[in-house]
């Protein structure tokens, strides 16, 4: 038994390097001034930019069991989220490597699953403190003496006007004086955060903002690691300067002639702090993408200004498309009402035809093809067709079905058609020579758009058709750029769909570099998700590190504790008293190896954003950071000042360095999760592919203990 222990720890845990090599790839990823990659096909040659971990899954060589399990928890994270990728695998090598370390001290697997579990669970517990509402962001972000009639509109543009609009930076400063430092000794952690949290609102209030933040922790008295702190209010007077980042608001109306959107002119917003808020917010979610906030800006002001007359969300992400259009300068990326697609020339000849024509729209739900059947259709069983001539045969049936399906089309008058899924080659032929415009593959959240605006029934056979399916009031158009020309980029032709009233955006996307056009795409989704799940969640974490470097201090002030259990209750959430002393007593190795994590994390943020010219630099930072922050008796009020002050880890010659940063709260505590729960998972399998499951239960007996030590 002991040597079977000691090659436990001793032999190599393939999947866990496997785990940390991979999550190399994506070091320069990680951060707000990412590195992006070529990633070159061997096939074709050709060259493809990516700057998103999901991209870079997909050109990875991902055929053992570590890289499958890593590439289904990236795209569960993704699938959720849309964000959050990047720090989950960084976070999965950084512990991985954590994990390796701990074998290598000869520590169990099993106080090294339970601890890292505890301290993840209580760093979470930990940040809520760094929450804050979403409505006292919007407050803080728009001081009371700033309003909408201090700006002016700018317009471009888009077939009509657009939406492209000002930048206007405005600053303020203002005293805020906070109690002196009244050291609390042998506090819980809830005390700690009750006190914290009244402190922060206070002192939030003082910037005309009221904090209704987080709730406090509750007392986990079960918990295994509880830490117990001092908290004191170590902000002393200073001065705060506030960059601020405003965009024009104003009414839209639809052109009798064209059917657009004018450009947002200095109308009055009922809530003026709502409206600029979240349009800063938006820019403070962003992490520095300057274009894709520009154009989720101006989207924002769109549907905020249609909530006020419909009462409908003011920010629907439904209501969002995108259109990439390669051959154009970055600079035409623009927001565009409607529906906005890519044709061939020949439907871009039938689009110009029906123009400035009310058309009859017809919606359909599945594919326009005559093999096609809906999910859950059944073919008749026992039937059995001969065949006589079966080539001539197939083709007079297919003659048969194209001619039917024109006519339904033209008895109802049918002039757009659009359909989910794909659309037979012929058909299409035959449409155009009737000038009928049919379009493929679009989405659900398309199709009902169009539904709700034109009174359009989808249907997914057109046998189904009848005069109630069809909608009226469409229009289509040639798509036109900021200088109201009209572009032709030869093989593909942009056009717009549009209806009066529709609250379908398309944010066009353009650029001349073929490769860059997946990222600046995926830059953009990931804007938008941002924002969506901020509001959502109705708060955000205080951003550019804050929260990650609570996370490290609190880990390493959980390390240095006694070795004594925090309560009596303890050991009880074992099922065997060993697990619970063999937890305790590896308890400052494996927390010591959790916070190396943080700080990796947090060195290599720093120097990826240029903070830090070196790791070793970057940690040396860290270290003053964590003594300043213990000296103070309150990590979390020293965390919150630095954040104010705009010296917490951040690059002060950033072009974006006087912007706030906000991270998602749900998407980031969930992707430190994901990332642990697989490490440890990948762990313990290693474990049993080492030792087989029942010597691995074994090894973890009190029994295999006593014997190690002999």
């Amino acid at each position: 038994l002991p040597m079977a222990f000691r090659d436990v720890n001793a032999r190599r845990h393939i999947g866990l390097q496997q785990l940390s090599s991979l999550a190399l790839a994506g070091r320069t990823l990680l951060g707000p001034m990412k590195s992006c990659k070529f990633i070159v096909d061997e096939s074709t040659k050709q060259s493809t930019l990516i700057c998103s971990v999901v991209r870079l899954m997909e050109s990875l060589d991902l055929t053992s069991a570590a890289g499958q399990l890593l590439n289904e928890t990236i795209q569960a994270q993704n699938k959720e989220f849309k964000t959050g990728m990047s720090t989950l695998l960084f976070l999965v090598g950084a512990w991985s490597n954590a994990v390796l370390e701990c074998l290598q001290q000869n520590v169990p697997i099993s106080p090294i699953v339970s601890v890292m579990s505890e301290g993840l669970n209580s760093c979470c517990e930990r940040v809520q403190c760094l929450q804050i509402s979403i409505h006292d962001v919007n407050k803080e972000l728009c001081p009371s003496s700033v309003r909408p009639n201090d700006f002016k509109s700018k317009t471009c543009q888009i077939g009509c006007e657009g939406l492209l609009s000002p930048q206007i930076s405005l600053s303020f400063q203002k005293d805020i004086s906070t109690p002196e430092a009244i050291p609390i000794n042998s506090c819980s952690h809830q005390e700690d955060d009750c006190n914290f949290n009244k402190r922060l609102v206070s002192s939030l209030a003082s910037f005309g903002s009221v904090a209704s933040l987080v709730k406090p922790v509750g007392d986990k008295s079960t918990s295994l690691i509880s830490g117990s702190g001092g908290i004191a209010s170590g902000c002393n007077k200073q001065k705060l300067t506030h960059s601020r980042y405003f965009s024009t608001l104003g009414k839209r109306h639809f052109s009798s002639e064209q059917g657009n959107f004018g450009g947002f002119l200095s109308g009055q917003s009922a809530d003026p702090c709502e409206c600029y808020g979240l349009r800063h917010l938006a820019m403070a979610l962003s992490h520095g993408n300057e274009t894709s906030v520009k154009l989720l800006q101006s989207i924002v002001a769109y549907q905020q200004e249609r909530a006020e007359h419909s009462g409908s969300s003011q920010f629907n992400i439904a209501e969002i498309v995108t259109c990439c259009l390669l051959g154009l300068p970055e600079s035409y990326s623009s927001v565009s009402p409607g529906f906005v697609t890519l044709v061939s020339p020949e439907q871009a000849t039938v689009a110009k035809y029906l123009e400035d024509k009310p058309l009859q729209i017809l919606l359909m739900d599945g594919d326009l093809t005559e093999q096609y059947r809906h999910l859950g259709f059944n073919r008749p069983c026992n039937v059995r067709t001969v065949l006589e001539h079966p080539r001539l045969q197939e083709g007079r049936a297919g003659d048969l079905w194209l001619s039917s399906t024109l006519d339904i089309l033209l008895s109802f008058e049918v002039n757009l058609v659009l359909v989910k899924g794909n659309v037979c080659v012929n058909l299409m032929e035959r449409c155009i020579a009737n000038r009928i415009l049919v379009i493929g593959s679009v989405t659900r959240d398309v199709l009902c758009v169009f539904r709700e605006v034109t009174s359009a029934q989808p249907v997914t056979y057109l046998t189904q058709l009848n005069a109630s399916c069809v909608g009226s009031r469409a229009q289509v158009e040639l798509w036109k750029a900021c200088d109201g020309r009209a572009m032709d980029l030869g093989e593909l032709v942009p056009v717009r769909i549009k209806a009066q009233g529709i609250p379908l955006l398309t944010a066009v996307l353009t650029t001349t570099v073929a490769s860059k056009m997946q990222l600046i795409e995926d830059q953009f989704w990931t804007s938008v998700y941002r924002l969506h799940h901020a509001l959502n969640d109705e708060k955000v974490f205080l951003g550019g590190g804050a929260v990650e470097l609570l996370c490290l201090s609190h880990t390493q002030m959980l390390a240095e504790q006694p070795l004594q259990p925090a309560n009596e209750n303890a050991v009880e959430e074992f099922h065997n008293p060993w697990l619970a002393a063999s937890a305790m007593e590896y308890k400052s190795v494996v927390l010591q190896a959790l916070a190396s994590g943080w700080k990796q994390y947090l060195s290599v943020v720093m120097c990826n954003t240029a903070k830090a010219a070196s790791e070793l630099e970057a940690c040396t930072s860290l270290d003053h950071h964590l003594k300043k922050a213990a000296d103070s008796g309150s990590p979390s009020t020293y965390i919150l000042k630095e954040f104010r002050r705009g010296d917490l880890l951040r690059d002060r010659s950033s072009p974006f360095a006087d912007h706030r940063v906000y991270d998602n709260v749900t998407a980031k505590t969930e992707a430190w999760r994901r990332a642990l729960d697989l490490v440890l998972l990948v762990l313990q399998t290693d474990a049993e592919i080492i030792t087989g499951p029942k010597r691995n239960q074994l090894l973890n007996s009190p029994v295999s203990r006593e014997f190690m030590f002999l």
